[in-house]
Order: structure tokens, then sequence, then C-alpha cells
């Protein structure tokens, strides 16, 4: 991390000093950069005379003593406190009154780190990515006591080293590694419950939401000893919000020493860092396919009547059309034809947010031959289906063997409430809207943040709005009723906007 600081630093222009605590380390860490900064070069990215240039601005020294003529330090070592604090502490006594001093803390509190500087105004996160010259991204971390100058100049700072920055809250986890709880944990909740294998969530998320990685690609890629600490940090920093609580799956990976690819074995199997062969996440069956269904949601004349009721039922109402409409669609794509209930035919339907079971239950339908379709993101490559315990599993593979016989693939799940992409999806999103409501950072830098940090499709606000905001508090609130768990508790955020019909990016 600190070799990346400094490359895009003398890369920027600016004259940089090396300083390690190691004896060596910091010379080796000139020669390491110089050695990049060459190899781009070759590559035909840079000229030679910029390349020369920028490794001339790298400058070993040898003791606190020699940043004293620094405008800017940036200290990027462990992950403990005490030592922080000390070095924070050689840093201020070493440098001018108006010299910034960051740090590079990825999870732990600026201001906690800074408590006993003497100009605690100067002090800021400046929270970068790994590789730092392949990601755009560095967080300015505001302090309670950082002035507005420290953080505008920090911001330049940024920018001349070819980032974006972001200006964010001080906070646990800062807004990255805070936002990227939700897509890990819930995933990990859904394989600790037997919902789903690991290879069938990482298929939906990246087929049906467009992720380039599903969450255990993901920890695999970042390493569990990093991302479950992560996960302790920021669950402990917002005193056990459930919306972040990670599973006993998690932890029982990080006891083990099962980091991912670093290790040759994390979710998944790895020889020198490349993917072993992984389990297919596609439901095949010889089924013949089902070629007439019947729609366990009828939308009648009388229905259409009432829509102008009371908001709840209105609301209901509006998204039991629209779901009865997507199936429609989604059956003439396959060629299902849609028929009347005889006693025969697989029933289907699409619910937001709701299970197998509780559909039957609410609906007074068949169980037996109820097969759901989550159709709330792209079904274009890849289907989820679930039925409730006890289902008929020849209506179910009938539909299946339809839906594969368009090109599509199929993902049998178990019944679970949000299938696996929207309670994924949404509870992403809501986090997003609960960092903006406790201002960490603007909408729409929470929504650049997270797709630069983390190489998201889209921000999780921008997610909230591509779903729907009503759409995605119904979602949220079947999940919650359902399973009873606070994790899926809306935001007022989301709340407030899915009610005024406002978009999710509305500020407050």
């Amino acid at each position: 991390m600190g070799q990346g600081v400094i490359q895009v630093s003398v890369q920027g222009g600016m004259r940089c000093l090396i300083l390690d605590a190691k004896p060596g380390a910091a010379e080796a860490a000139r020669e390491a950069i110089a050695g990049r900064i060459n190899r781009l070069v070759e590559k035909e990215r840079i000229s030679a005379e910029e390349a020369a240039a920028a490794i001339g601005r790298m400058e070993v020294i040898e003791d606190f003593d020699g940043l004293t003529p620094c405008d800017a330090v940036v200290k990027a070592i462990i992950e403990e406190i005490g030592i922080k604090r000390e070095v924070f502490a050689k840093i201020e006594a070493a440098v001018s009154p108006d010299c910034l001093i960051a740090s590079n803390t990825s999870s732990i509190p600026i201001a906690s780190i800074a408590r006993s500087c003497e100009h605690r105004g100067r002090t800021a996160g400046l929270y970068f990515f790994n590789p730092v010259p392949l990601m755009k991204l560095v967080e300015v971390i505001r302090a309670a006591e950082t002035t507005d100058a420290a953080v505008e100049a920090l911001t330049v700072l940024g920018k001349r080293m070819g980032r974006t920055p972001v200006t964010v809250k001080d906070s646990p986890g800062f807004l990255v590694n805070m936002g990227g709880r939700p897509y890990t944990t819930e995933g990990l909740r859904l394989a600790h419950e037997g919902i789903a294998t690991l290879a069938q969530i990482d298929a939906i998320m990246r087929d049906c939401w467009r992720f380039r990685m599903g969450p255990f690609e993901l920890m695999d890629l970042t390493g569990i000893d990093v991302n479950y600490p992560v996960s302790m940090i920021a669950y402990e920093g917002y005193l056990h919000d459930p919306r972040i609580k990670t599973s006993p799956n998690h932890k029982a990976m990080a006891d083990a020493g099962l980091f991912g690819r670093k290790t040759g074995q994390g979710w998944f199997g790895y020889d020198k860092g490349k993917p072993l062969d992984r389990p297919c996440p596609d439901f095949e069956t010889k089924a013949a396919p089902a070629r007439r269904v019947a729609l366990a949601r009828q939308i009648d004349a009388a229905s259409m009547a009432d829509i102008f009721c009371a908001d709840e039922e209105e609301m209901d109402l509006f998204a039991e059309m629209a779901a009865h409409d997507e199936l429609e669609a989604f059956c003439d794509e396959v060629g299902l034809e849609i028929v009347a209930d005889d006693g025969k035919v697989p029933i289907l339907d699409a619910p937001g947010g709701d299970d197998a079971s509780e559909t039957a239950s609410q609906m007074d339908i068949n169980f037996r031959r109820l097969v759901c379709v989550d159709l709330l993101g792209d079904a274009s490559m890849r289907v989820t289906l679930m039925t409730a315990h006890g289902a008929d599993a020849a209506h179910r593979e009938a539909v299946a063997a339809a839906i594969a016989a368009s090109g599509r693939k199929v993902t049998l799940i178990k019944d679970s409430p949000g299938f696996v992409g929207q309670s994924l999806a949404t509870t992403v999103g809501n986090l997003g809207c609960y960092m903006a409501e406790i201002r960490m950072a603007s909408p729409e830098d929470i929504d650049l943040a997270m797709q630069l940090g983390l190489n998201y499709p889209r921000g999780p606000l921008a997610l909230i709005a591509e779903i729907g905001e009503g759409k995605a508090l119904s979602v949220l609130g079947s999940l919650q009723n359902i399973t009873g768990e606070d994790r899926y508790r809306p935001t007022m955020w989301l709340r407030r906007r899915a009610k005024l019909v406002l978009p999710i990016h509305t500020p407050s």
C-alpha cells in the first residue's frame, strides 16, 4: 500500500520522502517502485523521460527528522492503534504546524488515532485501495476536528496523484469498507442457512445483477484474513447493528486459516492463485418441458377499480399488477401458454420478498404445484426458481426444462424470502441509504465510491433506483416480517422517499 501511494505521488509530479522503520525497507521499496515505473515505459504507458523524472523524485530518509520539509505526510503502517498514535506523535514533532498528517488506516477512526496530537485540525484520513496505481478512489476522511482547509488540501493532493477523492465522515470502516459489508454478510447468511450453494449465489449475482464477482469469489480475492476482521470492526463500531452482522461460517474460515487465493484454499480452491474447477450452479433435468401454466396472481377489474384506496393497499396493488405483467411477458418469452388453473398445471408466481410458503398461504393456492420465479433482476441469462417444502418435483422440473429450452440457465434454490438476488440487492441498497441518512457522504459520492472502490456495477442508491423505491421497500418489509430479523429493517431514508414517490438520491 505504501509503495502504491509513493508511486502515484511521484508520477503526479511531487517529491516524495520515504521512511520505513525496518532497516533497508525504504531503499528496497524505492527500487521496487522504480521497476514498476520502468515497466510502464516498456508497455508504452509513459515515456522514458517521464519515468526518469518520477524515479528522481523519490528520496530515502533515515529518521523522522528527515520529514521536516514535508507539506503532507501519509502514514501507511499496521492496523494497531497504539503504534499509529506513536507514529503520529513522532511525525508531529518533526514537521511544521501547517503540515498535513494523514493516516491510510482502513477502519480505525481518525479521531482516535490523532487524539494526542497538538494540532488535530490538520489530521485526517487518506484511505487508498489496493493496488493503488490501478484503483482510482481515495477516501478523504474528515475527523471531528479536521478543518475545511485540511480536507480541501487533501482533496487537491488526491487529484494530483491521479485519484478520485470522496470526502467521508470519520466512522468505523469509513465508506467503502462499511458499504461493502452486506454484499458478503448476506451471501454468508444464505450459505450458512443452506438456501443456496456458494457457486449458485455467485452465479446469480454475476448473471442476474451484473456484479463482476459473486460475494464468495470477492472474499477469496481480498482475503478472508482481511474481510472478516473488517466485518467485526464495523459490527463492533456500529454497536452490533444487525444490518452488518456476519455469520458463523465466516469466523470458521478465518479461524481455520483458509484465507482464499493467498493460501490456496478459501471458499473455493486455487492452484498458484488460479481458480480450480468449481461446482456447477445450473439445475439440469431430463423432464419434458411444461407447455401450459396458470398464474397465481390474477388482477381483475374490481381490483383495478380499487386502486386509489389507502396508501398501503395502493402500493400492494400496484406491485401485484406489475408482477403479473412481468410474469406474463416472461411466460411469452419462454413459450409457456397461460391458462386457467385446471388443477393439473404448474402454478407460477414472481413474488417480491415473499417465499413460496408465504405466497401459497397468503393466496390460498396449492403449494405442491407452485413454482416461484425471480424476475426482479435480469432474467435474460439465468433464472432463479424456488418451491415450498413438500412441493411436487415434477412441476418444478417441467418449468425448469421449459426455461432451459429458451436458452436460459436455471438455478434452483431452497425456499427463501427474497430468493437470493432480491435479498442481496436490497440489503446492499438499504445500507447505502443508511450511509446517506447519517451523512457519511453525499448520496452521489456514496455511489461513486462503491463503484470505484469495489467495482460494483452501480452504487447502492442507484441499485435501489433501478429496483424501484417502492418495490425495494416492499421486499425489505417482507424479509423483515417473515424472518423476524432487524437486519432487513428499511431505513427512514428509503421509506420516506418510497412513500412520497421521490427519487432515492433526493437530499434531506
